[in-house]
């Protein structure tokens, strides 16, 4: 059955509500999601959404943490973007009726996080992106123009010409449906379930990504992948997020001897940037010998429970008082810098084709993204994509305009020759042991080898499986995204923001400050 809007919408993040709240007075909006339309990354994201409002703060000032955390990779062009027209979008936001947390005068309370120089990190308690979106859905709901198909199984990109004109998805009946669009928008979010640890839901196993490369669209830096420092890490219990704005309010790391020990890995503390905290803790857990903790129990306990109320309450679900224990944390996988390549706006190398969002590579983040720049982004960057998607000349593609690295002799992966398909469980091992935190040759030849046999086994299997087969199209868009990672991660032959090999720890500006990049046609 072919259905015809003028604006297909792939996710329900923050990225794509705001996309199709900008596209639904010009046409028809279909938006498609996997699971419940409420069920997305946005929603998990506890810390708040950064921006310069605050007189001590400016763009300039927000663009150059932007720049420092991105470890030299940033695309200045693109974090000007974000922080320049951040401030009006998050206004709008509050004039929707956003209920960001208020100081007593009214004005609008603002965190700090890690290495941001200002407080500037808007929050509604610990929960700003549930918040958030509970906004955008309610200004989506009431638009007679936008359509949302709930359970939808995307299996394909549609291709015509070289050109993107729209989509084939299963609905929740497991009927058939191509989806025919002037114009089409990735916006289904992360892949954190590529790893064995994880701060992400479910449903992030990298679909866009692996629907992009697969109808031919170019991706980048995907060896670039945050490893939030603080997960829940109790027995049994879900690697919970731990925000890092319990750190920005002055919470302590400490090792399983009561001792602060993170100034011994960076000046900034508890504060230096994610991935030297992450690495950091992993350091001082095997040096101890023990856990690592988050400690608030020197901070006002009715400050704590009142300000971090989503995350005390997971931690009394596991006999844990937030305020007064210390709480057991270790890193996790928590968010994807690469993704679908595209432009400032949201054009891939695919014509038709836009990207939104964490399933983009706008170059905002660079090798390693500032903290709670996550919201921001897809906020701006899902409103302008829609700005894009409606223009003529939309159908121009993302050309090479960035500096891609060049494959060198002996990058090229060796391929195990037993066509053996792996698990999702064994994926997920493979990846956080070979391609996680710590990075070496060895292990990531090791890991690519039998993720490029497992690809070739599950594109087969997929052949003989029914079209509709749910399971098997998450194996595929996960196998094809772990190995995507790990190729990647396999080519820079140094280290840099999160991407961190033992065999070669140091920058090399000379050869890597540049994007890998990866195709069906490379």
């Amino acid at each position: 059955m072919y259905l015809s809007p003028d604006f297909v919408v792939i996710g329900s993040g923050i990225a794509g509500l705001r996309a199709a709240i900008a596209l639904a007075p010009v046409g028809r909006v279909l938006i498609l999601t996997k699971a419940e339309p409420t069920e997305s990354n946005t929603g998990y994201a506890q810390g708040g959404i950064a921006v310069a409002l605050g007189e001590d703060d400016s763009p300039d000032l927000h663009a150059a943490d932007t720049i420092s955390a991105g470890d030299g990779l940033c695309d200045e062009a693109a974090v000007r973007v974000l922080v320049e027209q951040g401030p009006p979008y998050v206004q709008e936001l509050v004039d929707w009726g956003t209920r960001f947390d208020r100081e007593s005068d009214g004005g609008l309370s603002r965190g700090r996080e890690a290495a941001h120089s200002v407080r500037r990190v808007l929050h509604a308690g610990d929960a700003t992106g549930r918040e958030i979106a509970r906004v955008l859905w309610t200004r989506v709901s009431q638009l007679k123009s936008v359509e949302t198909a709930n359970h939808a199984l995307v299996t394909e990109l549609l291709v015509e010409h070289e050109r993107c004109i729209g989509v084939r998805f299963y609905d929740q009946l497991g009927f058939p449906r191509d989806a025919i669009a002037k114009a089409t928008l990735l916006a289904t979010g992360g892949a954190g379930q590529v790893f064995r640890h994880t701060t992400n839901p479910r449903v992030a196993t990298g679909d866009g990504v692996a629907l992009g490369f697969h109808a031919g669209a170019r991706v980048a830096d995907l060896e670039f992948v945050q490893f939030h420092p603080t997960a829940l890490n109790v027995p049994g219990a879900p690697r919970f997020l731990i925000s890092e704005a319990l750190r920005g309010d002055g919470g302590r790391l400490i090792n399983s001897h009561g001792q602060p020990f993170m100034t011994r890995y960076h000046p900034d503390g508890d504060l230096a940037p994610r991935d030297v905290v992450a690495r950091s803790i992993m350091r001082e857990m095997e040096t101890t010998g023990g856990l690592v903790f988050l400690s608030l129990c020197h901070l006002d306990a009715d400050y704590v429970t009142r300000r971090f109320p989503t995350i005390a309450d997971m931690c009394r679900q596991v006999g844990l008082d937030l305020a007064r224990d210390p709480i057991p944390v270790s890193p996790a996988a928590h968010y994807v810098m690469g993704g679908v390549d595209t432009d400032q706006w949201g054009r891939t190398s695919l014509p038709g084709l836009f990207a939104a969002g964490e399933v983009a590579c706008t170059g905002v983040h660079g090798a390693n993204r500032l903290a709670s720049n996550s919201l921001l982004e897809g906020l701006v960057f899902g409103a302008r994509a829609a700005i894009a998607m409606q223009q003529t000349a939309a159908a121009a593609a993302l050309g090479p305009d960035r500096r891609f690295a060049e494959r060198v002799p002996g990058d090229e992966p060796r391929v195990a020759t037993d066509h053996r398909s792996l698990t999702t469980t064994e994926v997920r091992d493979l990846m956080w042991k070979s391609v996680g935190l710590f990075r070496t040759r060895e292990g990531m030849e090791d890991a690519v080898a039998k993720l490029e046999a497992s690809y070739a086994a599950h594109r087969d299997a997929l052949a003989n499986a029914r079209a509709d087969d749910g399971d098997a199209w998450k194996q595929f868009s996960l196998v094809t995204v772990a190995r995507l990672i790990a190729r990647a991660a396999l080519r820079r032959f140094e280290s840099r923001g999160a991407h961190y090999r033992a065999d070669f720890p140091a920058h090399d500006d000379l050869h890597w400050k540049a994007h890998v990049v990866d195709s069906l046609t490379l």
